[in-house]
């Protein structure tokens, strides 16, 4: 299967097929979901096994569960068909969101020549004989159009971040360490180069880079969870609970101390505060309420007469994680409302609900944009409730932590 890259648009404009392309895509997507997980992984164990170098830009333990090979086949095949389907789905927010994690990573363009030859090999490889040369070439010309979209996109992200691609990471110091929760802990990091701060948006992440006592080398990526410092961000590590405990979050919660040097990236996502005047509802359970603080502080800052509802689901109230501080952030703004859910509630809490997350509680109206972080069962659920609240799929957004399986998360039911 031959690659090549041949001028394509740029994501400022709309992707299009070739007729020829087109109809071949059309006839052979079904097949290529129906195999996309397989193909997904053996993409990862070719490419990485050509060039194990690479380990150190991916998450062990979502290649371990196969999360990463789901999301890069949800990715693919929904790049896919919203190619060939008018009525899909826009992509332009997934592919944001991939291009803000790789610009966090130091991916360049030169790579997308490796993965395509990887990815494309490993659909000849799964579907054999299927592959015929039209086939390959169309399937090849929805791969670069998917990667000069990505690249685009990322060179104006790097430009924009003043990022080096080639050196994409700053050492900072650790200055201070609260323990949030029995199993979340805050660090406050400040640069340790002499340089100034990176500009800072609400609800943006940074990805850390640890150097593991086994010898490798994983980077993680963690919400900013407060700006209300100049020159000092913070960040906010929840242990991983479900299935073995995670590697980074182990390492940062018990071999990290005050005065160690952490290698962190700038600041990217584009989740935050939508523009405008209308109610905002920020619904979030777990470690997901790591993004809330710095928008309670933007809020208070910039509009602090605007409507906010807050509604939180964790296993107690011991386990919410930055609740006071929310809480003092909060009392500067003018009209808001705190709900929160818990699997056991405290004999002397008169405010808390038992159990999951009930939108019934909350009174929010079409008119709202609904903002959204935790589990993806979870993400799904908020989408759901707004949606059938009649809130418009383009006032809900999310945020996930880990590979972000798109089509999952963007239902309609």
């Amino acid at each position: 299967m031959t690659l090549t890259a041949p001028p394509r648009p740029s994501s400022d404009t709309h992707p299009a097929l070739s007729p020829a392309a087109e109809a071949v895509v059309r006839a052979t997507a079904g097949v290529v979901a129906e195999h996309s997980e397989t193909i997904s992984a053996r993409f990862y164990e070719s490419m990485l096994g050509e060039r194990p170098e690479l380990w150190r830009l991916f998450n062990r333990a979502n290649q371990e569960t196969g999360e990463q090979s789901r999301a890069l086949a949800a990715s693919v095949v929904g790049y896919a068909v919203q190619l060939i389907d008018p009525d899909a789905p826009s992509f332009e927010p997934v592919l944001r969101r991939i291009a803000g994690k790789h610009i966090t990573l130091g991916i360049t363009p030169e790579q997308y020549t490796l993965v395509g030859r990887h990815l494309l090999g490993a659909v000849a490889d799964i579907l054999g004989a299927a592959v015929t040369p039209a086939v390959a070439a169309a399937w090849d010309e929805v791969y670069w159009l998917f990667a000069t979209q990505l690249i685009a996109t990322e060179a104006r992200l790097y430009a924009a971040a003043d990022i080096d691609p080639h050196n994409p990471l700053r050492p900072y110091r650790v200055m201070r360490r609260t323990q949030e929760s029995p199993g979340t802990v805050s660090l406050v990091l400040e640069p340790a180069d002499g340089a100034p701060l990176p500009a800072l948006a609400a609800g943006q992440y940074v990805t850390v880079f640890v150097d593991l006592a086994d010898g490798t080398r994983q980077p993680r990526q963690y919400s900013v969870s407060s700006i209300a410092s100049d020159t000092r961000l913070q960040i906010t590590v929840a242990q991983v609970r479900n299935g073995p405990p995670g590697q980074v979050s182990t390492h940062l919660q018990e071999a990290v101390d005050v005065g160690d040097i952490l290698e962190v990236s700038g600041p990217a996502g584009d989740f935050g505060v939508p523009t405008g005047e209308g109610p905002l509802l920020i619904a979030t359970a777990g470690a997901g309420i790591t993004t809330v603080l710095p928008l309670v502080e933007h809020l208070a800052r910039t509009q602090p007469g605007r409507k906010l509802i807050l509604a939180h689901a964790d296993r107690s109230r011991a386990d919410h994680a930055l609740r006071q501080a929310i809480a003092t952030a909060a009392e500067a703004l003018d009209d808001v409302v705190d709900h929160a859910w818990y699997e056991t509630v405290d004999a002397d809490d008169s405010t808390s609900f038992t159990g999951l997350m009930n939108f019934d509680r909350i009174a929010f109206t079409a008119d709202t944009h609904v903002l959204s972080c935790g589990p993806l069962p979870f993400l799904r659920a908020v989408r759901l409730a707004a949606l059938q609240r009649g809130v418009p799929p383009e006032r809900t957004s999310y945020e996930v932590f880990g590979p972000d399986l798109w089509s999952p998360v963007t239902v309609t039911e």
